[in-house]
């Protein structure tokens, strides 16, 4: 029996009910509503679409809020590393999804980003036992570009806005691959 004392870095860890956590699950519980305002009326009031928009970007700024009010307020948690970036993947998997079926964003778009997306979710799973894999600055950088990327297509924008809205699509999607076999060569150091 190990009568060591756990040392108190640990139990903070171990904390679910933070500020920087419970803004995580708000996060979450937020999405149905920003589908919701993006797919009624068949995305053809431009109003509920910058509404859509508007409630995105609040849930996107979320993740930027919780993540400097962990790091500053020393409240890193195992749950907070594990749950933020799924919370990230549940509001691009939102976005997305609701953009194809509005045919408004190709589906190879879609399946290229949420496939990388589910490929380093199972392998941050599969890791769990070594310890969590925390996001990088790539992945960071990349959700910041894949967010405002599709908030472009969110948004109702004129014909002209298309062009610059495709090559930040494009810088996106290869910062997603690019960062996704970071993840896949971090866990690969992690075994050796």
């Amino acid at each position: 029996m190990n009568d060591q004392p756990v040392e108190r870095d640990e139990i903070a860890r171990r904390v679910i009910f933070n500020l920087p956590n419970v803004l995580t699950i708000v996060r979450i519980l937020a999405l149905p509503f920003c589908a919701w305002a993006l797919l009624a009326e068949g995305g053809e009031n431009d109003r509920l679409r910058i509404l859509a928009w508007s409630l995105f970007f609040i849930v996107a700024m979320t993740d930027v809020i919780d993540g400097r009010l962990a790091r500053s307020s020393n409240q890193i948690t195992d749950f907070g590393e594990f749950w933020d970036p799924i919370a990230d993947k549940a509001l691009i998997a939102t976005a997305l999804i609701s953009l194809n079926y509005l045919d408004l964003l190709p589906i190879w778009v879609t399946i290229v980003i949420l496939g990388r997306e589910v490929a380093v979710t199972l392998l941050r799973i599969s890791l769990l036992k070594d310890g969590v894999i925390p996001a990088n600055r790539v992945g960071k950088l990349k959700t910041l570009i894949q967010n405002f990327s599709v908030g472009f297509f969110i948004l109702p924008l004129p014909e002209i806005l298309h062009w610059p809205r495709n090559i930040l699509l494009g810088l996106a999607i290869a910062l997603t691959i690019y960062s996704g076999f970071g993840y896949f060569r971090a866990a690969i150091e992690r075994r050796r």
